[in-house]
């Protein structure tokens, strides 16, 4: 996968019936079947350790965390500075305190934005893809309506590809900043972030990549990246909603202002003045999503047990192989058709509109997502109102992938 890290090896391979078992979800009924869960780009399904962490800690660790002194709080307290510990490992960071813990990837992205941006002004340019979700374009489109800075973006060819060719382009001395997806959440698409960043650390231009597809699907180091910020949401990688990674270089973060005020951001306090702790405690106002951290935790340990070599190998045999079985449908176009992708396909049948598939899907008991995957600008390039996306998880299987294709044939036939 490219500007991906290498997949280690791993001697022990996963057996494929322990790794559905272990998630419990994988068992509902929908409908009367059992369900084809092919959503794994919007949320991904959690695995009973996950949901066993999480567990125990409101069980046995609840308390809050920073300056308690009683026992209950130093466990909690430890747990989750343990969890920052991780994910530092997770993503190859040189540092803990490069590791702020936020809702997910949009606030992140907001953080930069309000922070990191703050500096911006008339005339200096932010560059953007035309691939972009959407909580990577508004918060930038805000910052522009604030500052007078103004957004640049890389165009996106016809099979879903960044017109790299036009990025050294836009690049110039009034760029400040480029935010680009490291992998498309509608197409797909992993993009060539390696270059990119070294392009723009060419012109001294830092880079904010939303990792949000990435991070389930492959290792990512950003030490070997060189990215400046990269921001990631557990809810993808199989861990709980509601938090997510903003991974930033400690010189960017010690020069950054705080973002919210309040508990724990703070060193001192006076009707007078305040003065703020230092990263990444600055950026992390209230009580936290404990168990949330605890958890995400938890999924990447997951994922590094289950092996990226193995998760890979999976991915990527579910979506050659659902590839083959939906280009066989009559009438059905896939949109995005990059040579390096993540384990996604989204597609239309025929002129039917894309919920109507959607939901002759679902009474199937096969869950997909249907619209425009909060990339309308992506959608309207294209002049369609969206797609329906199959997204894959290593827990998939090939047997779920013919349940899928005769679903199309049996919808493509109703909707006619």
């Amino acid at each position: 996968m490219n500007s991906i890290a290498a997949m280690p090896n791993t001697a022990n391979t996963p057996d494929l019936d322990a790794v559905r078992a272990a998630f419990p979800a994988l068992q509902t009924e929908v409908h009367g079947h059992q369900v084809a869960y092919f959503d794994n780009a919007a949320t991904a399904q959690k695995p009973q350790v996950v949901l066993d962490r999480i567990d125990q800690y409101y069980r046995q660790e609840n308390a809050n965390v920073h300056r308690g002194v009683h026992t209950m709080s130093q466990l909690a307290t430890d747990a989750y500075e343990g969890a920052r510990e991780r994910m530092a490992s997770f993503l190859g960071a040189s540092d803990s305190r490069e590791i702020i813990f936020t809702r997910g990837t949009t606030e992140a992205i907001n953080l930069v934005a309000s922070s990191f941006g703050r500096s911006f002004g008339p005339g200096d340019e932010i560059i953007v893809s035309a691939m972009e979700h959407h909580s990577n374009i508004v918060p930038w489109q805000l910052l522009c309506e604030r500052t007078g800075a103004r957004l640049q973006v890389v165009p996106v060819t016809e099979d879903g590809e960044l017109d790299i060719e036009e990025f050294p382009i836009l690049l110039n001395a009034r760029t400040r900043l480029v935010a680009l997806v490291h992998v498309s959440n509608s197409l797909g698409t992993i993009n060539p972030v390696r270059r990119i960043i070294t392009d723009a650390h060419g012109l001294g231009v830092p880079v904010l990549l939303d990792g949000a597809q990435a991070t389930p699907h492959a290792p990512v180091n950003v030490q070997e990246l060189d990215v400046d910020f990269y921001c990631l949401s557990s809810h993808k990688m199989f861990g709980p909603t509601g938090v997510g990674v903003l991974y930033g270089k400690a010189e960017h973060l010690e020069a950054m202002p705080p973002w919210q005020g309040g508990g724990d951001m703070i060193e001192e306090v006076s009707f007078t003045g305040t003065t703020f702790n230092e990263i990444p405690h600055k950026f992390e106002a209230g009580t936290p999503n404990i168990a949330g951290v605890i958890g995400m935790a938890a999924a990447a340990d997951y994922l590094e047990t289950l092996g990226w070599s193995w998760i890979k190998q999976q991915e990527q045999d579910l979506l050659g192989y659902a590839t083959t079985q939906l280009s066989g449908i009559e009438g059905l176009r896939i949109i995005g058709t990059a040579p390096k992708k993540a384990a996604v396909l989204s597609f239309l049948v025929g002129a039917t509109h894309p919920y109507d598939v959607g939901s002759v899907l679902d009474r199937l008991g096969i869950a997909v997502r249907t619209g425009h995957h909060c990339t309308q600008p992506l959608m309207k390039q294209y002049g369609i109102p969206g797609t329906v996306r199959a997204s894959f998880a290593f827990y998939n299987t090939r047997p779920e992938i013919d349940r899928l294709a005769e679903g199309l044939r049996r919808a493509a036939q109703m909707l006619a």
